[in-house]
């Protein structure tokens, strides 16, 4: 079975995963779990990290949930504060500045159907208090307007963060987060269900391949192993790319490891020395990984070696000023990316920035939740990463 947003109206929120399969075991178990909790009422929280398909689960957790109204997804992260009261339940004429007509939101929108709400942990405080009684009076009440509108919306969350951890650090209400949790879905990375890698490359192959006019060429042996040992940091939406690009440089009927950009060589052919690899053995049998071993056997082996060397003894806020650090520059100095990258919410990422010197303490800007700069300049990050 294939998940996908191919065709018709279907868009995806942003770049995201736009194809899901069920071929692997854990796969297979968590589409029976979706297909038993999908025609109920109950609100639907789905966790997972960035690019696993939550949005397809929501969609087909739509589909099979018998609803006639609309599915319509809203990415929480791209809403501005001011604005999202407004954007989710409405506002009615001169209600505030710039407010010429009267607008529906996304909830009067929804009635009847779903309401998709991407990123759910990077909603303020403030509109999480009018969330949770919107869920719970079943109504909502435009800006400027004192009359309650009701609504029949089946609310589907999803989140790449660890809302429990949101509770605790004081960033997510923790009556909402028993509210929006009563069916949850822990989508697992791409890394967790290597039965779906080969049929999913399958699928973006032969989607790309139609789009391009070309033959729909074969992966070699040695190319599928890269193909299933590769660990997939970005999940379905970097095999996504990897296929598509190895398509175009291919130029032949097969597929090799060689045409396969996979990045941070993790299981990649011909690894190159780095940080992770070492070269001067200082520990028997850790200088060098296997292309069976995931970044997370990496790091701890590394991690285990550093602790051995002795010497500084500060070594959490170091190595999470480098965590922060190499984050922040991976995802473009983007504070939102950055956070969802991490799976912390936006103000713990701000905190934790602030902490290690990477912002200054003037305001920097969250107008459409961008968090781009104005006068703020990130300080150097090379000096950190030492």
């Amino acid at each position: 079975m294939v998940l996908s947003l191919e065709g018709g109206n279907a868009q995806p929120l942003s770049v995201r995963a736009k194809a899901l399969v069920f071929s692997d075991p854990v796969s297979a178990a968590l589409l029976d779990y979706i297909e038993r909790i999908a025609p109920s009422e109950a609100p639907v929280l789905i966790g997972g990290e960035t690019g696993t398909g939550k949005e397809l689960v929501a969609r087909h957790i739509h589909h099979l949930s018998g609803r006639k109204g609309p599915f319509l997804a809203v990415n929480c992260g791209a809403i501005s504060d001011q604005l999202a009261e407004s954007e989710l339940f409405g506002h009615e004429a001169g209600s505030f500045t710039g407010a010429t007509g009267r607008r529906e939101g996304w909830f009067e929108a929804a009635n009847g159907g779903t309401l998709f709400l991407d990123e759910i942990g990077d909603l303020p405080l403030a509109m999480q208090v009018k969330l949770l009684r919107v869920l719970q009076e079943r109504e909502v009440v435009r800006i400027g307007s004192r009359k309650s509108i009701p609504v029949n919306v089946r609310l589907v969350a999803a989140t790449n963060v660890d809302l429990d951890y949101a509770v605790n650090a004081g960033h997510f209400r923790r009556d909402l987060l028993y509210r929006i949790n009563i069916a949850h879905v822990k989508l697992p990375p791409l890394r967790e269900r290597p039965g779906d890698v080969v049929p999913l490359a399958e699928y973006f192959l032969k989607v790309y391949s139609q789009r391009m006019g070309h033959t729909k060429p074969s992966f070699s042996a040695d190319a599928i192993k890269l193909l299933v040992s590769y660990a997939w940091p970005g999940n379905i939406r970097e095999l996504e790319n990897v296929i598509h690009f190895a398509l175009l440089v291919s130029g032949e009927t097969t597929i090799e490891p060689e045409h396969l950009k996979v990045t941070g060589g993790w299981g990649a052919t011909n690894t190159p020395a780095g940080p992770w690899t070492g070269g001067d053995n200082e520990i028997a049998g850790e200088g060098s990984f296997s292309r069976q071993e995931g970044p997370h056997d990496v790091i701890a082996r590394q991690l285990r070696r550093l602790f051995k060397s002795g010497g500084e003894s500060a070594w959490f806020d170091q190595l999470e000023a480098l965590i922060v650090s190499e984050a922040f520059a991976y995802s473009n100095s983007n504070q939102v990316h950055t956070a969802a990258l991490l799976g912390i919410s936006r103000n713990v990422m701000r905190t934790l920035l602030k902490r290690h010197g990477f912002l200054r303490d003037s305001t920097f800007s969250r107008e459409s939740g961008s968090a781009g700069y104005h006068d703020d300049a990130p300080h150097s990050l090379e000096s950190r990463a030492g």
